[in-house]
C-alpha cells in the first residue's frame, strides 16, 4: 500500500509540468570512438560479494593536450571457491584496467601498455588529481585489499610510488577523492572502505537452484575510511583517528564541498543500509560527524537506506551545495537541500523524485547541466545489486536503463524516453563520469556496468544556449584548485559550483566546473573563493569557451 501510495504521489506532483521542448539526446559513441573496454567481475557460483559491485571510470587530461582521456577500472580472476584471506590479482590483458588516450579526430587508443597502468588486484575505483603539483593529474587506484598511487611523469607513462607515498592502505576499499582539507596546497586523500570481508564461503537467499544470492551488508562488520595527509608532495601519512574520523560506516561513495560556508571543506560519505555520514571540518585539521545534527543521516521518515553514489552540488541555484544521493529499489533516491543554517531538508518529496526514483538502484550519479539552460539535471546509472532480483521481487530489476532527469527550477522531470535509444537499453548500471569529451560545450557521460560493456554517452542535444568552463590553475593553492567555491552572476540568478572531481560512485569526473548560461552571452560576474582564501573576481567575462583562470597574489 505504501509503494503504491508514493507512486500516486509522484504522479500528483508531475501532473500538469510541461515536459522540456529540448529533451535530451545522448548517443553511445563507443565504436565511433574506438573505446573495447569489458569489464571482468569474475562471478562465481559462490556469489562472493566484489563480484556484483561492478567498478569506476575516470574522465581527465593525463597529457595537458586540452582533450579528455578514460581510465577504466577492471576486476581480476576469482577461483571457484576462493580461499579465505586471498587478495586476487590480475591475470593476462584480459583484467588490465584499461586507459584509452584522446587523439585530435576524437578516437582513442589504449595506451595501458606504454604508460605503466595496467593494474594489480581486484579494482574497485579511481581518483585524480594532482597531488605533487607539477602541472600533470596523477591516479589513485582504490581495490579489494591493495590500492595504488600512480604519478604521471609527465612523459606519458606513470610510476607506481604506493610504497614510497605510504597510501596502499588494506581492507575493501571503494570510492576515493583527493581534496586538501586543512588548506596548506598540497592535495590530501579520502578513501572510503566499504565493510570487513574475506572469502569465506557464506550462503544467503534460498537454497534452491538459481535463487542463491550475494549477501547483504548488514551481515557483515563496519570500518573506518582512511585519510592521508599530503606531508611534503611526496609522503603521506594516515590521519583519520587524529582528524577525528573514527566512526566506522560501510562507505561506497564520497563527495565534499564546503557546505556551511565556513571557508573549510566537508565531507560527505554514502553508506550502505546504515545512516550517512557528514564530515564537518572544523578546521585546524579535526572533522565532526554531523550526520544527525544535520538531517542526513537518515531519508525523511528518519529511515536508513543502501547509500551508494553521491553529489554534493547546488542544485536550487541558492549558492549553497545541496545532496543527492542513490540506492537501492523501494527505497527513493535521497535529496537534501542546504537549509543555509548548518542542516539540510530531506527534498525528494517536494522536488518530485520520490515516485520517480522508488522502483530503481542507482549508483553513479552527477548533476550536470544538459542543455545550458542555468539549472543543473540529475543523470543516474541504474541497476540492482542482487542478480536474482527479478525471481524474488518481479516490480525490480537487475537491469535498468539510466535516468535522466530535467531540472525545471520547480523540481525535476523524467525525460529519459525523450533523450535517446540508450535510454530504453538495460544495463547493470555502477560508475558514472562527467566531462565535456569533445570541448563542444556540451557536459558528456561515460557509465561503466558490472561484467559488462562501457557506454560513451555523447551529449548532442540541440541547444542555442551558452555556456562557459573554467580550467583553475592554483599558485598558493592546490595546482588543481580543488575545493574552490566558484559563484556565478547571471541575468536569471546565481549558480554554484565546487571544483573538485570526486562524487557519484567509484569514479573521477573531469575537474573543470561547467555552467549553463541560457540566452547569456557573457557572465556578470565569476566569484571564486580559492581553498588558500583568496578571493578573485571576474566582470563580464565572454561565454561559449573554457576560460584557464590562474590564482593571484593574495
Amino acid at each position: 500500500m505504501a509503494t503504491i501510495l508514493i507512486l500516486l504521489l509522484g504522479w500528483w506532483l508531475n501532473a500538469g509540468e510541461p515536459i522540456s521542448s529540448t529533451p535530451g539526446a545522448f548517443t553511445d559513441v563507443n565504436a565511433k570512438c574506438g573505446i573495447h573496454f569489458l569489464h571482468r567481475a569474475s562471478p562465481t557460483s559462490k556469489k562472493y560479494l566484489p563480484e556484483t559491485m561492478g567498478s569506476g571510470v575516470a574522465l581527465f587530461d593525463y597529457d595537458n593536450d586540452g582533450l579528455l582521456d578514460l581510465y577504466f577500472v577492471n576486476g581480476a580472476p576469482l577461483s571457484d571457491p576462493t580461499p579465505p584471506g586471498t587478495i586476487p590479482k590480475k591475470n593476462g590483458p584480459s583484467y588490465w584496467n584499461r586507459l584509452y588516450h584522446q587523439k585530435k579526430d576524437g578516437s582513442f587508443e589504449d595506451v595501458t601498455e606504454r604508460a605503466g597502468v595496467a593494474g594489480i588486484g581486484y579494482g574497485m575505483g579511481v581518483a585524480v588529481g594532482d597531488y605533487d603539483n607539477d602541472g600533470y593529474e596523477d591516479l589513485y587506484v582504490t581495490e579489494f585489499g591493495h590500492n595504488i598511487l600512480y604519478r604521471n611523469n609527465g612523459d606519458g607513462t606513470f610510476t607506481d610510488v604506493t610504497e614510497e607515498a605510504g597510501v596502499g592502505g588494506e581492507g575493501w576499499s571503494t570510492s576515493a577523492t583527493w581534496v586538501d582539507y586543512d588548506n596548506d596546497g598540497r592535495l590530501d586523500l579520502i578513501v572510503a572502505r566499504y565493510l570487513t570481508w574475506d572469502f569465506s564461503d557464506l550462503w544467503c537467499g534460498e537454497h534452491e537452484p538459481g535463487r542463491r544470492a550475494y549477501c547483504h551488508p548488514d551481515l557483515f562488520k563496519p570500518i573506518t575510511l582512511l585519510l592521508y595527509h599530503n606531508e611534503d608532495g611526496k609522503h603521506f601519512r594516515e590521519v583519520s583517528r587524529e582528524a577525528g574520523m573514527t566512526t566506522p560506516g560501510k562507505g561506497l561513495g564520497v563527495a565534499i564541498a564546503d557546505y556551511d560556508h565556513d571557508g573549510n571543506i566537508d565531507v560527505f560519505v554514502a553508506n550502505d543500509s546504515m545512516q550517512e555520514f557528514l564530515f564537518h571540518n572544523k578546521g585546524k585539521g579535526k572533522f565532526e560527524e554531523v550526520g544527525l545534527e544535520t538531517e542526513t543521516a537518515v531519508d525523511g521518515d528518519g529511515r536508513t537506506y543502501a547509500g551508494m553514489g553521491v553529489d554534493f552540488a547546488d542544485y536550487n541555484n541558492d549558492g549553497w551545495p545541496d545532496l543527492m544521493v542513490t540506492d537501492l529499489g523501494n527505497q527513493k533516491y535521497a535529496s537534501y537541500t542546504n537549509s543555509h543554517d548548518g542542516t539540510f531538508t530531506y527534498a525528494t518529496y517536494s522536488n518530485r523524485l520520490a515516485g520517480m526514483t522508488l522502483l530503481h538502484s542507482g549508483w553513479g550519479v552527477r548533476l550536470l547541466d544538459y542543455d545550458n539552460d542555468g539549472w543543473k539535471d540529475l543523470f543516474v546509472a541504474q541497476g540492482h545489486v542482487l542478480d536474482t532480483i527479478d525471481i524474488t521481487t518481479p516490480t525490480l530489476h537487475y537491469r535498468e536503463p539510466p535516468l535522466l532527469a530535467r531540472n525545471t527550477g520547480r523540481g525535476f522531470v523524467d525525460i529519459s524516453k525523450a533523450s535517446g535509444e540508450i535510454f530504453s537499453q538495460k544495463w547493470a548500471g555502477r560508475g558514472l563520469a562527467l566531462g565535456d569529451i569533445d570541448n563542444d560545450g556540451r557536459q558528456d557521460v561515460v557509465i561503466t556496468t558490472s561484467n559488462g560493456p562501457a557506454y560513451i554517452l555523447r551529449n548532442e542535444t540541440p541547444t542555442t544556449n551558452h555556456w562557459i568552463t573554467l580550467k583553475l590553475i592554483g599558485t598558493k593553492s592546490n595546482r588543481d584548485g580543488i575545493g574552490a567555491a566558484v559563484l556565478l552572476t547571471t541575468s536569471t540568478g546565481l549558480q554554484y559550483a565546487t571544483v573538485t572531481t570526486g562524487g557519484s560512485y567509484c569514479s573521477a569526473s573531469d575537474v573543470r566546473p561547467h555552467f549553463g548560461l541560457g540566452k547569456d552571452k557573457t557572465v556578470r560576474d565569476i566569484e571564486i573563493r580559492w581553498p588558500s582564501g583568496i578571493v578573485q573576481h571576474l566582470s563580464e567575462v565572454p561565454a561559449d569557451r573554457i576560460l584557464k583562470v590562474r590564482e593571484p597574489a593574495a
